[in-house]
């Protein structure tokens, strides 16, 4: 459902604005309806005080209804002129300035009214009333009561007011334009924000998960096999507590970065912090040595050009391959045989990691959709690298990912 809001003008001393603006636009109808009104006194025939009133009591209304406000003002004058031509009575003067009335209504028409058209015909029909008027128009019993000179200074009267009406009238269009295109590109900007801040949590999200399963999947698989060698090979176990110690202190580094993102913003700009630790290509055979220290038998094969990929390429390569070893280490645990292989081809970078599941047959679906975290933050990955993604188990037993990412130059 559209939201719907009624958009401001922006303030000023000519567009007072708020309850403030509504109490002048109440007093300067009251202080118009008033002039109209004190106008009609300085006449004395009998009913000129009855129509200055009744004039500047229409007036009261012109904001809300202005079309009926300037169609109940000239029926006014037309009475006016009609009781004017009554012979031997002085029952109203024509003309007279409490028709300005005449000219205010017309104004409000052509600054209030929200139809294209009505600012047009109220010109029109001031015009066409004060024509009528000087020339007299017998049937009606209205006489004439100017001559052409007369006409025409009211014409351009007339035509100077509804001008300036006109002028206003614009002015306020534009501004309200303008506030509402300030409005929408702040809603704009409020959207991108908020979209920005949800790629953002996806991506610390992700880090989060890549960070905290992989390390802990090797530190307590290192920890089961410390324990059962203790006692008969202490070089194994002491060779898996220093695995422990490294995996440990690589995600203290990592888990430190992703905090100061939430806590700055920024990676880059702790003051006195460790700089960012850049992930490279050659942290896969670190992670595959891992692999092999917690019992997985590891085959790496990279064929990627040196300065072929940018660092959030790495970055994503990195992590794909990272979260394979730990599923791997997971699902199928020591004894498992994987392969890895990167290779780049037409300018695309092509992932794979293969495992054998340990000989464990796999009854999983294909495609990816099964699985936790890990597969969804794989292929959000190489999504927004540009590229494509699919995992799901092999003929036989294992798993399988592929993926493909399109490769730019540092």
């Amino acid at each position: 459902m559209a939201e719907e809001r009624t958009v401001a003008v922006p303030s000023s001393w000519m567009t007072p604005s708020g309850r403030y603006g509504r109490a002048v636009a109440r007093a300067c109808d009251i202080a118009i309806a008033l002039v109209v009104l004190v106008a009609a006194q300085y006449y004395s025939a009998e009913y000129d005080m009855v129509l200055g009133a009744l004039m500047g009591l229409c007036l009261l209304a012109r904001r809300r209804f202005p079309g009926t406000v300037l169609g109940l003002v000239l029926a006014l004058s037309a009475v006016q002129l009609v009781l004017h031509d009554v012979p031997d009575l002085l029952l109203a003067s024509a003309p007279a300035s409490y028709d300005v009335a005449v000219l205010f209504a017309m104004m409000s028409v052509v600054h209030h009214s929200r139809t294209a058209w009505m600012p047009y015909f109220a010109g029109a029909a001031v015009l066409l009333a004060t024509a009528t008027g000087a020339v007299g128009v017998p049937g009606l019993g209205i006489g004439q009561f100017a001559d052409l000179h007369t006409l025409l200074i009211f014409w351009g009267l007339t035509l100077t007011v509804w001008l300036t009406a006109f002028a206003l009238h614009t002015r306020r269009l534009y501004a309200e334009s303008q506030s509402a295109r300030a409005w929408h590109v702040e809603r704009e900007q409020e959207q991108r924000v908020r979209l920005a801040a949800a790629r953002e949590r996806a991506e610390i999200a992700r880090e989060l998960h890549d960070v905290v399963a992989h390390s802990l999947a090797v530190m307590i698989l290192q920890a089961d096999g410390a324990e059962s060698v203790l006692r008969k090979s202490p070089d194994m176990a002491r060779s898996a507590l220093k695995t422990i110690a490294a995996t440990g202190r690589d995600a203290i580094d990592d888990m430190h970065r992703i905090v100061r993102v939430l806590r700055e913003g920024n990676p880059d700009s702790a003051d006195g912090g460790p700089p960012r630790r850049l992930v490279t290509l050659d942290e896969i055979q670190v992670v595959a040595e891992r692999g092999r220290a917690a019992g997985l038998s590891v085959d790496v094969s990279v064929e990627v050009g040196e300065g072929r990929l940018s660092p959030a390429e790495e970055m994503t390569v990195f992590r794909i391959v990272q979260e394979c070893l730990t599923n791997v280490l997971r699902h199928a645990g020591a004894g498992a045989g994987v392969g890895i292989r990167l290779h780049e081809e037409r300018g695309t970078l092509l992932i794979s990691v293969v495992d054998d599941g340990a000989g464990t047959l796999c009854g999983r679906g294909v495609g990816g959709h099964s699985g936790g975290n890990g597969l969804v933050g794989m292929r959000e990955r190489v999504e927004l690298a540009g590229g494509s993604f699919e995992a799901g188990p092999r003929l036989g037993s294992g798993w399988q990912v592929r993926a493909s990412i399109p490769t730019g130059t540092k």
